[in-house]
């Protein structure tokens, strides 16, 4: 997969590292909200291959699983550019949104199915759990 590199909409936060190890979909509430949108589209990396600068701010969150997602955006422009969940010790999760060449993001996997917006019609490729990935 290819390298991260990107940042927020005003340019104040941008970060680079290491390998994708995977891109999902996520379909929680919360990934909603914090998105704007019917879902997000997560890009998974080691977190100790990441540089991020600029003026990071975080939430701390309780996802629906019930456990602890520290959501980091851009304290200038309010982008959501990547979360740190309990749930993948040691990954980063980049919003794909937020990456510069976005050209080679493709979801493998899509979770919290069950809170899938109603007309949002995804590949049926494209595996799908209900709740979290196991």
């Amino acid at each position: 997969m290819a390298k991260v590199e990107g940042g927020c909409l005003c340019g104040a936060v941008r970060y680079s590292g290491g390998d994708a190890g995977g891109v999902g979909i996520c379909h929680c509430t919360h990934c909603q909200k914090t998105s704007g949108s019917a879902f997000s589209v997560n890009v998974f990396v080691k977190a100790d291959t990441v540089t991020m600068t600029g003026p990071v701010a975080c939430f701390s969150d309780v996802a629906e699983s019930g456990r602890k997602v520290e959501r980091k955006f851009c304290s200038v422009c309010g982008s959501s550019i990547a979360s740190v969940a309990e749930a993948f010790p040691g990954m980063l999760i980049v919003k794909a949104g937020t990456l510069d060449d976005r050209s080679w993001v493709k979801p493998g996997v899509q979770v919290w199915a069950q809170s899938k917006q109603p007309w949002v019609d995804l590949s049926a490729d494209l595996k799908a759990f209900e709740k979290g990935r196991g």
